[in-house]
């Protein structure tokens, strides 16, 4: 009972009791209390008992409820901090969290180190709750959710996997955004950096490649330059650009030697030999695709005097090739040798 109804009943029962008394005996009761006379009348007397429990009961129902009343505000802060924990295990941020009801803190403290995924719609949740169930599912669901118009920026922090997948579907739906990544390669995470250089790398051309040499790799220059060998204007591609890219990128043998393959789709013979010459010079990884050029474009003068000025233990192969072209035999720089397996450990 609410200690404010018990009040209103118990004076009420109390006045009641006291009217009838004093209808029934008006008269007055005298007791005498270590030499003190009391006298009252005898309906005071009949209440007075009835009073003292009034008295006493009230402060037991004050002190209990007072008991419950904070028992009941821990449980609902508990609640609070529960709902808290729950958000930020959600969004793969868990938090340390402090509990007052020893039952709860029991079970809820193992949110502080997990990840909560969630399979399938739930009902019943707080606004709160159903709020980033909703935005974590359209994620997980490919659509891009912009985190500033539902104020989660300081949400999640750089490695996030809600966080990444969110950037990846924005250079699924935004290419700008693609090109921002290229911009500020540091800011994002390499999930986000080689999404997005794979992206830029199927659509853009090498003029606009072009500045952002220093960020590619080297499996996404080879999709550009394959691209370039069948563009009928080759994307752009100048000796210049090939030039920034190939000091850029830490091309091993096997690599120059693909680049040898799609470059002479792309340039006239003459340029082409004179890249790669230069190329062999600066960088003797290089020097492999060299050689194929030579054998592939027939200057079997030049390969005698480049083969001459190499140690005589060196390319091998390509020598034992030589000697065939010299007796007009009809082999195939394929027929012999594998450009690509030449360069094993180079």
């Amino acid at each position: 009972m609410k200690l404010g109804l018990y009040i209103f009943a118990a004076l009420t029962l109390m006045g009641i009791i006291g009217a009838v008394t004093h209808m029934v005996n008006p008269n007055n009761f005298m007791i005498e209390v270590m030499g003190v006379n009391l006298d009252f009348p005898v309906a005071v007397w009949v209440v007075l008992p009835m009073f003292l429990l009034f008295i006493f009961s009230s402060i037991h129902i004050f002190y209990y409820g007072m008991k419950n009343y904070f028992k009941s505000k821990k449980w609902y802060k508990d609640a609070d901090t529960l709902e808290d924990a729950l958000y930020w295990s959600l969004v793969n941020e868990p938090k340390e969290q402090k509990y007052m009801v020893e039952k709860i803190k029991s079970s809820a403290v193992i949110l502080s180190k997990s990840n909560l995924t969630v399979v399938d719609g739930v009902e019943g949740l707080s606004d709160r709750l159903t709020k980033i169930v909703n935005i974590l599912n359209k994620i997980k669901n490919g659509e891009y959710v912009d985190l500033k118009e539902h104020k989660l920026l300081k949400v999640f922090n750089e490695g996030n996997p809600h966080l990444i997948q969110n950037r990846l579907n924005r250079l699924n739906h935004d290419s700008d955004f693609v090109e921002e990544v290229m911009k500020s390669s540091s800011d994002y995470s390499e999930m986000v950096r080689e999404q997005a250089l794979s992206i830029f790398a199927q659509r853009e051309n090498f003029i606009k490649a072009r500045k952002y040499a220093k960020v590619f790799d080297v499996k996404n220059f080879f999709v550009m330059l394959k691209r370039a060998a069948e563009d009928e204007d080759h994307m752009g591609l100048t000796a210049e650009i090939l030039d920034e890219f190939i000091s850029a990128l830490k091309l091993k043998c096997a690599d120059f030697v693909k680049v040898a393959k799609i470059s002479k789709k792309i340039f006239s013979p003459d340029q082409n030999l004179a890249l790669f010459k230069r190329y062999q010079k600066e960088n003797p990884k290089a020097q492999n695709a060299y050689l194929y050029l030579l054998f592939e474009y027939e200057l079997l003068d030049e390969i005698a005097n480049y083969l001459d000025e190499q140690e005589e233990h060196e390319f091998m192969k390509y020598r034992a090739l030589f000697e065939l072209k010299k007796q007009n035999k009809g082999f195939k720089l394929e027929d012999l040798i594998d450009a690509e397996s030449i360069c094993k450990n180079i």
